[in-house]
């Protein structure tokens, strides 16, 4: 089957980020292909995401937008290996963090995007302002309380939301935030997986 997972240009999405990971995870098959935003290709006749949203993944004439509903479908469809963990009540938290990460903290997202990652020339050069201060400790909490203590996991083993978190507390830690080591410990473990690797040492092109 023709399998296409639809990224930004740059290399620089948290949610293609995620779904990518989850077809790496997976070990299926899939060609990556480039979106450029800033020119309005996803608003293309030929890009047929009914969103119009990266990233997308394509499956013959299947057209799914969305990154944690392409983590889902692929976890329903491709039962094995999980990126979802097994038990009921762990899978139901791997879902609220997955919509936490993408719906909350939105001072800090703004002032800690993700091209501040990939992108040297984009790191932060202010410090946060009270508002990304209170979302930044807010994360911080939760986190910790999320991590068991001494783990680079979650839920025992890899789940998807280990990659979308590791990338909420990536924010922090490439800028040189302040981060309790244990969480610093959680977002370097989620960027030495292959799967991840593989992703953030992409070539990317400059932003023009």
């Amino acid at each position: 089957m023709n399998r296409v997972l639809y990224v930004d240009r740059h290399w620089e999405s948290p949610y293609a980020l995620s779904a990518f990971v989850a077809l790496e995870e997976k070990g299926l098959a899939f060609e990556a292909k480039e979106v450029a935003l800033e020119k309005k290709e996803h608003e293309g006749a030929e890009y047929r995401a009914r969103t119009t949203r990266i990233p997308c993944l394509v499956e013959g004439d299947f057209w799914l937008a969305e990154s944690s509903a392409i983590a889902e479908y692929l976890e329903e469809t491709y039962p094995s290996p999980r990126i979802f963990p097994e038990s009921i009540q762990e899978r139901a938290v791997c879902r609220e963090i997955q919509a936490w990460v993408r719906s909350d903290l939105l001072p800090l997202r703004q002032e800690r995007p993700t091209t501040s990652i990939f992108f040297a020339e984009h790191r932060a050069k202010k410090p946060l302002s009270a508002a990304a201060e209170r979302s930044r400790d807010r994360l911080v909490h939760a986190a910790e309380r999320l991590i068991p203590a001494g783990k680079t996991s979650l839920f025992g083993s890899f789940s998807i939301a280990d990659t979308d978190l590791g990338i909420m507390l990536m924010r922090l830690h490439a800028n040189g935030d302040p981060l309790p080591a244990p969480l610093a410990a959680f977002a370097e473990a989620q960027w030495s997986r292959p799967s991840v690797e593989k992703w953030v040492e992409r070539v990317r092109p400059p932003f023009e």
